[in-house]
């Protein structure tokens, strides 16, 4: 005769639902965490800062190139040589375009090309904006350069982009798409804006990181309990970096206005300036980390489920040891993947080392070195630290579930 497994046995085999609570439950308040502080954070009208830009009357028009010539010009400080000279005269551009559309429509004008433009940058048909500044009290009206029209190209890459992704990825690339838009959405809407006006960074950039990071994942990869355990590992990573970024920028003694631009820009927020750029330099560490975070938890997520479908009997240990030896892997590539995404965005930054005429420990340690390699190191320190927490997590959950239920994903909720 044979004996009936415990209860116990049986409810474990069955997928244990007091598993998918937890889980379910611990993401419910962190969503809910995040709507809280996205509302606590909302901007307002009347919180945004002076800036003491005149908006003057000027009309930037649609135009289309019909011409160019060389001619000399009086040199300027954007002509200066490297030796901090100014010449007197300079080689200048003159554009021919004619109106597009406005109150000016038709009239062809001729305008001086911003500096480094050569006749092939700007052969005749090319698309162009210029800036009309109305006539003044001598009667005197002014056409100036603005730039290229980038509308179309910009949007055949976008449209490429999307085709691309959802001919190889099917509806969950189109979902990934969704998830993409809502997140430009919640920074364009509440974040930047919020930052702007010297709303607390870390609340607001933290409850706008969950909000994106919920939506992405569930979007992309369904709801089941092998997305919902990726998203707490996601979360824990951010929670780390943010933590390490403030750490880093603390120890580092990171001080915003450490360049011209971040200077101007802490000048323009108002008396709260250097505040609100220390701010933005912790909110750019989380958002910086996001991509990469959702990366290397879901695939190591559905590694440690897989895992366990191929070997049902296997312990939470093993499958934690086996998840890891992928995720050693996966941080090995990574890890590359992160410090050059940071290079290249900060390129520029980096060539300069090649133009200081100073010790280069003391070029690297320059506060606007000191930003990017805290940065780095943050978000490079935060996702190897994910890994493990995911695996972890992924680990308990999978051996709490049936065969069956591993291989589909885990429960939907």
């Amino acid at each position: 005769m044979t004996l009936d497994a415990p209860p116990a046995t049986r409810t474990r085999r069955s997928g244990t639902p007091r598993t998918a609570v937890v889980l379910v439950v611990l993401v419910v308040l962190a969503t809910l965490g995040a709507l809280v502080g996205t509302l606590a954070t909302w901007p307002t009208d009347e919180s945004r800062p002076e800036t003491g830009f005149v908006d003057v009357d000027v009309e930037r028009v649609s135009a289309t190139v019909t011409g160019s010539r060389w001619d000399t010009c009086d040199g300027t400080v954007e002509d200066m040589a490297p030796d901090g000279s100014v010449p007197s005269t300079v080689r200048c551009l003159h554009v021919t375009a004619k109106v597009d559309g406005g109150s000016e429509a038709g009239t062809s004008v001729e305008v001086i090309a911003t500096s480094g433009l050569t006749r092939a940058d700007v052969p005749p048909g090319t698309a162009v904006v210029l800036e009309h500044y109305p006539s003044d009290e001598n009667g005197d009206e002014v056409w100036a350069w603005g730039d290229f029209r980038r509308g179309v190209p910009l949007a055949t890459f976008a449209l490429a982009f999307a085709l691309v992704t959802v001919l190889v990825a099917g509806m969950r690339g189109f979902r990934a798409l969704v998830g993409l838009a809502i997140a430009f959405v919640v920074l364009a809407v509440h974040l930047v804006p919020a930052l702007v006006q010297g709303q607390p960074a870390l609340v607001a950039t933290l409850s706008a990181a969950t909000l994106v990071v919920v939506a992405v994942l569930y979007l992309a990869h369904g709801l089941s309990l092998r997305t919902t355990t990726a998203l707490l590992g996601t979360l824990g990573g951010l929670l780390m970096v943010t933590v390490l970024g403030v750490v880093g920028a603390r120890m580092a003694h990171l001080h915003p206005g450490s360049t011209e631009d971040t200077y101007q820009l802490a000048r323009l927020l108002g008396d709260d300036g250097v505040r609100i750029l220390q701010g933005v330099f912790l909110s750019g560490v989380v958002l910086a980390g996001i991509g990469v975070l959702n990366d290397v938890t879901i695939t190591q997520a559905s590694a440690v489920f897989e895992l366990r479908a191929s070997d049902p009997t296997a312990s939470w240990r093993g499958l934690f040891a086996r998840g890891m030896r992928i995720g050693r892997d996966h941080i090995a590539s990574t890890v590359y993947t992160i410090a050059f995404a940071y290079a290249g965005a900060s390129l520029p930054v980096l060539l300069l080392l090649e133009l200081y005429d100073q010790p280069l420990g003391m070029t690297l340690t320059s506060g606007a070195f000191a930003e990017q390699i805290v940065s780095t190191l943050a978000g490079s320190i935060g996702l190897v630290l994910a890994i493990p927490l995911t695996t972890a997590v992924a680990a308990v959950v999978a051996t709490r579930l049936a065969p069956t239920h591993v291989s589909a994903g885990g429960h939907r909720h």
